[in-house]
């Protein structure tokens, strides 16, 4: 199986790439020209390393890039500076999700492409009845104004949630909702959800990044775990020992 990975150099997206290369996957991986790639991608022989800007390519040229592939990953997101949350690309990863989507559909794969996004616990699913206090509502509101990633987030996952839906016979998806991401070095035991356990605003849990990328490694190539959460959000947070 070959999966390519969009946002591969980022934090999440390093931890993704190298646990399905230690499952014997192979990966595309879609980086900035000027983004630092680790040195063993460079030597092994189950990655291909594709520089361009993501907001660069076009459908035609991302159909090339998934011709070959049966599942896809974005671990995209917003760098944490002022540049990275207030500058452009506001909507980096609606605007990803959009084009990998098209592609896809585009190009007809005889079997379902499994796409499988990282997103975030500030994000509700709503094809659920996640209730939230009326404090956290009205802070999420203001989020919502104020830091343009939360809205990209939410308007990413609504575009496989809402647009994609259930019954695409293209494309089948799972939304991957990690709470406050932490650096560890090695998978630990962790906790999967449907839904939030916890407020993500006010009693926020903890996601070890690894544990992220082993999570949606396991997605790609188990399917029976695949087949118990395509068209869901699952929550995951380490497990409190």
């Amino acid at each position: 199986m070959t999966t390519l990975v969009v946002g591969a150099t980022g934090a999440t997206g390093k931890q993704l790439v190298e646990q399905l290369l230690n499952m014997g996957q192979k990966v595309k991986v879609i980086v900035r020209p000027s983004g630092n790639i680790p040195d063993n991608w460079n030597s092994s022989d189950k990655i291909s390393i594709i520089k361009a800007c993501i907001s660069e390519i076009s459908v035609d040229e991302m159909i090339n890039y998934l011709k070959d592939c049966q599942s896809v990953a974005s671990c995209l997101g917003h760098n944490l500076t002022l540049k990275g949350i207030f500058g452009k690309p506001r909507n980096l990863v609606t605007d990803a999700v959009t084009l990998l989507s098209n592609a896809i559909q585009k190009n007809s794969p005889e079997k379902p492409i499994k796409f499988v996004l990282m997103n975030t616990t500030g994000n509700r699913n709503r094809d659920l009845n996640e209730p939230i206090s009326i404090g956290q509502k009205l802070v999420m509101e203001l989020i919502r104004l104020l830091v343009p990633p939360q809205l990209d987030n939410e308007k990413a996952a609504d575009i496989l949630r809402v647009d994609i839906g259930q019954n695409n016979k293209l494309i089948q998806w799972v939304a991957v909702r990690p709470d406050t991401l932490i650096n560890e070095d090695i998978v630990t035991e962790y906790e999967i959800y449907a839904s939030p356990t916890r407020s993500a605003l006010f009693s926020p849990g903890k996601t070890s990044r690894i544990n992220v990328g082993y999570f949606m490694a396991k997605l790609i190539v188990e399917n029976d775990l695949w087949n118990k959460w395509k068209g869901q959000m699952p929550v995951i947070y380490n497990k409190i020992s």
